[in-house]
């Protein structure tokens, strides 16, 4: 089982690679997050988001991802739900008229949503139908013939897309939190982070809203 050349897994690795790397709206999230409430709120909402993807890599391997591409009212539900759901959050955001992830008492130490962050960031993920779409078109070009199960194949390669972002995020949110420390000092600047935050998404909400299949 699993019997892949070693060109297979160079190709599957490099493809990986460059799609960790390339900025989208969960890591828009992550990052939004970071600057917010510091590397925790970051991580948090960086292990919501990998959640949401171990759900879309099931549902892939399962078949399921395809009854939901081939029908264009639950791709329609699905994408309204999770637009309807970031514009919500953003216009909460923006509305602040605090930043939320202040203390109440400097000598308390922050205190963060832990629930909320990691229920908004695997929310946005699994209401996203891109997502979905994204591991039915990429991980079949994986599936090798006679390598073992295709579901197991499909939930295997799916994995290790999560894996590799283990090793690109966690530095990019330290990176992420020390500017934000800084901003963060000023209780003006750290009302506009949480507003700016609230403009990303609701950017995200508008992108998935307008998005076409």
């Amino acid at each position: 089982m699993f019997d892949y050349t070693l060109l297979h897994w160079t190709t599957f690795f490099s493809a990986a690679l460059v799609l960790n790397l390339a900025p989208g709206p969960d890591f828009a999230f992550i990052l939004g997050q970071t600057f917010r409430g510091g590397r925790r709120a970051g991580f948090i909402a960086m292990f919501g988001i990998w959640t949401g993807a171990m759900v879309h890599v099931l549902m892939a391997a399962l078949g399921l991802s395809a009854i939901l591409m081939t029908s264009a009212t639950a791709f329609s539900i699905v994408k309204w739900v999770g637009a309807a759901y970031l514009l919500w959050l953003g216009v909460s955001a923006l509305r602040a008229k605090s930043a939320s992830f202040l203390p109440d008492r400097p000598e308390s130490g922050p205190s963060y949503p832990v629930t909320t962050i990691f229920r908004q960031g695997m929310l946005t993920n699994i209401l996203n139908p891109k997502v979905a779409l994204f591991f039915l078109a990429f991980l079949p070009q994986f599936v090798v013939e006679g390598a073992g199960p295709i579901s197991a194949q499909l939930f295997l390669h799916g994995i290790l897309i999560i894996c590799i972002a283990a090793f690109i995020e966690p530095p990019l949110i330290l990176m992420a939190d020390r500017l934000g420390q800084t901003l963060r000092r000023s209780k003006r600047l750290a009302l506009w982070m949480e507003r700016s935050v609230g403009a990303i998404f609701i950017a995200l909400g508008l992108r998935l809203a307008l998005d076409k299949r």
